[in-house]
This record gives C-alpha cells, structure tokens and sequence, in this order.
C-alpha cells in the first residue's frame, strides 16, 4: 500500500500541478480529518510553512481542479473537504448533504446522503447544489446523552 505522500504526488501531477510542501501539507491536513477544514484553521496548523496568500492560492487551485470542495458554515466561512474520486476540473460531484453540528460547528460531508435531481424551469442552468442540515453530530450526541 502506498504511503499518503506519494498518494498525493500523484494526485498533484495528475492534475497539472507542481509538487510543493505547501501543497502536500494541505492535503495531509485536509485527508486526516473527519470533517471540513476551515482556511483559519489550516493557517494555524501549517503555521509559518505557508504564508495566507500561498494558502488561499491552494485551496483555490485545489477546488479549480476538482480535488478539493468548499462549502459555508454557519458564519459564512469557507470550509474545505477533500473531493470524491470522480470529481474533477470539469465536474464537482459533492452532490451530498453537509452537516452543521450547532454544538462542536464541525461540518460534515454526508457522502451517502444524497441530495436529489432538481428541476429547474426552462433556461435555466444549475452550476452547483448545496443541501445543508444543521442540528447535533453523532459525537456531540454521545457526549450529551
């Protein structure tokens, strides 16, 4: 089985993009985690290994090419998840519910949730879908009950 780095070096070539620490480290971040990842927090952990801009340059590079997708908690802060394997620069497949935990505001992507075909009147071109549920997460629930 392959490590997670030369996982992700593959990833990164296969998408057109240069292998760089900054890079790497996102997607370590990002596939080590159980829910979405906001730009504040990469920037805490990756501290001085990657300055805001170089951050923003990521994300955005990574969501162009269909690695990354990017959905808004509550706040109106951007959330980073990492895609499904069938997504790509063309096509976003993140077609699935996400999750608002009102207690811990982690967001969690609900893969097998699926949100359904919507039918919108004639002319009109839907870009991109986003369902989001809000309530408690399974973790929170343990922890209250």
């Amino acid at each position: 089985m392959e490590n997670n780095t030369a996982r992700f070096e593959k990833l990164l070539v296969k998408n057109g993009l240069k292998r760089t620490a900054p890079r790497l480290q996102v997607l370590e971040i990002l596939s080590g985690r159980d829910s979405a990842t906001s730009q504040p927090y990469l920037e805490q952990v990756m501290g001085k290994d990657a300055d805001r801009v170089t951050l923003y340059r990521v994300l955005q590079a990574f969501e162009e090419k269909g690695i990354i997708h990017k959905v808004l908690d509550q706040q109106g802060t951007a959330n980073y998840a990492i895609c499904s394997d069938g997504c790509s620069a063309h096509e976003h497949h993140d077609e699935h519910v996400h999750f608002n935990c009102d207690n811990c505001h982690k967001i969690y992507c609900l893969d097998t949730v699926k949100i359904p075909a919507l039918k919108v009147p004639a002319g009109f071109k839907v870009e991109h879908l986003n369902l989001i549920a809000t309530g408690i997460c399974a973790s929170c629930s343990d922890k209250i009950n």
